[in-house]
């Protein structure tokens, strides 16, 4: 990750440097891949909601896009890779509004424009506070939830990115590799979703109620889409295709990812008794992520370690959230904080010196060195995120309140929030208040006649998705509730 993590893996000089239409085109298709990413994560979490929750989560990530763009381009680059101030931030006149960069401008030592590297940064930008929100599903006022994106992006993202990934930022000088962001993107993700928890608190009903996910096939899609753009999040990080880097961070994130959905499907078959599309989906998820701070450092033989131990890691975490009382909504915590964790610690024992960097982890003769420094970025970067985090979200809560109420949350939030229905079944609009009116008649109705087993949405169509989830049997997010103690409820 830029601008080049140990940048000794660049041959070229800086006074031989000349734009490469290839590797130019090949980092547009990589952040047009990455952008994909955030619109995935919609349908991936869209998927694990209830009925009455989905559009709220939807657009929990798609106004990531609108805000952080927008921020990104007024001083958000700026902040995060302009000139070092202190090791802590960056800041650069020119990055200001993106309005004193040249055409052809070239990222210092690669062969891409300044634009392009801007574009492709700040797709990352946009994803990483949209994968905060799967923890908040359910209950939180979306105007809070946009002001918290802006603030957290400003006073945690930014700096962040300029730490790991900034020249000058001070774990970028100790020596932490983090190849596409494993400590920037993933545990400062999770860490600041378990800060918010602490403040939003629990749903109703959590531990109680079945919750269950309302479209498997939403999630499965949702999933696949992600998988599929991690490559591009991945492997256009090393900002080209000349000396083979590139190449291995992309095939070690296709083994890792497929070795971790195998381990999350053992644990779960060991623990529970079956192999759910969800256990494959969440499993899929936890080795992209784990892989991520390391796909340039370890070898294939390593990436299939790495994602067995995080898909059984990560399995087990998911259920950390009923032990100790902290509702995650949708693994958040247990998947992207727990897999970058592991993820980048365990670059200090799979490194082997011969990728990115020289830099050797425990097994190949490196000693504890690496290790430290991965622990160093693991640990500074969770708890800054963590607290500051917090606090953004108690100020919010003051200032406007953080949650809906509990009619609304009751009710759901998409009609709270946004005035519409995911599905309309009354009519043949497309979820209007108009249209909406007549379904929520012939859904009562249709709910008194048939007993509606949902309890989360009266329409019709509700027991159906239901009923299609209950079959999965055991999740990410039910597998560690007491066995055969789910019951119907309204809510």
């Amino acid at each position: 990750m830029p601008p080049g993590i140990l940048t000794n893996a660049v041959s070229l000089s800086a006074d031989k440097v000349e734009l490469s239409p290839a590797d130019t085109g090949f980092m547009l298709i990589a952040t047009a891949l990455v952008m994909v990413m955030t619109p995935a994560l919609a349908f991936f979490y869209g998927g694990m909601v209830r009925v009455k929750s989905v559009l709220n989560m939807l657009m929990m990530s798609f106004i990531s896009l609108g805000l952080v763009t927008v921020l990104w381009v007024l001083y958000g680059f700026s902040l995060a890779f302009g000139t070092d101030h202190g090791s802590v931030i960056g800041f650069s006149g020119d990055y200001v509004g993106l309005s004193g960069i040249g055409l052809t401008e070239l990222w210092d030592g690669y062969t891409i424009p300044v634009y392009v590297f801007a574009a492709f940064q700040l797709m990352f930008a946009v994803l990483t506070p949209a994968l905060i929100s799967g923890a908040l599903a359910d209950r939180v006022k979306f105007s809070a939830w946009a002001l918290f994106v802006v603030l957290w992006v400003t006073v945690v993202y930014f700096p962040v990115a300029h730490w790991v990934w900034g020249a000058g930022g001070w774990l970028f000088e100790l020596g932490v590799i983090d190849f596409a962001g494993g400590t920037a993107v993933h545990i400062n993700a999770g860490a600041a979703a378990l800060g918010v928890i602490f403040v939003v608190g629990k749903r109703i009903g959590f531990k109680k109620d079945p919750m269950r996910p309302h479209s498997l096939p939403l999630v499965m899609l949702g999933a696949g889409l992600l998988w599929f753009g991690w490559f591009g999040f991945n492997a256009g990080s090393w900002l080209g295709n000349s000396d083979g880097v590139g190449a291995v961070a992309f095939l070690n994130t296709q083994v890792a990812t497929a070795a971790a959905m195998l381990g999350w499907l053992a644990y779960e078959k060991i623990r529970h008794g079956s192999f759910t599309t969800l256990g494959a989906a969440s499993g899929a998820v936890a080795g992209l992520v784990a892989i991520t701070p390391a796909c340039g450092s370890v070898s294939p033989l390593g990436a299939i370690a790495i994602g067995i131990i995080a898909g059984v890691l990560c399995a087990m975490a998911v259920g950390l959230k009923y032990r100790f009382g902290y509702d995650d909504s949708l693994d958040v915590v247990g998947v992207h904080l727990v897999g970058g964790v592991v993820g980048s610690l365990l670059i200090g024992f799979f490194a082997t010196g011969g990728v990115q960097s020289d830099a050797k982890g425990l097994f190949y003769g490196g000693g504890l060195a690496q290790l430290g420094k991965q622990s160093v970025g693991v640990v500074c970067v969770l708890l800054y995120s963590l607290v500051l985090s917090f606090l953004l979200a108690k100020v919010i809560d003051l200032v406007m309140g953080f949650r809906v109420s509990e009619d609304e949350e009751l009710a759901g939030v998409d009609q709270a929030a946004h005035a519409e229905t995911a599905y309309d079944y009354g009519g043949t609009g497309g979820g209007s208040a108009l249209t909406r009116t007549a379904a929520s008649a012939t859904g009562s109705a249709a709910a008194s006649a048939s007993g509606s087993a949902s309890g989360d949405d009266p329409e019709p169509g509700a027991a159906g998705s239901t009923a299609q989830a209950s079959q999965a049997g055991s999740s990410a997010q039910a597998q560690d509730r007491t066995p055969g103690k789910a019951k119907k409820v309204e809510a």
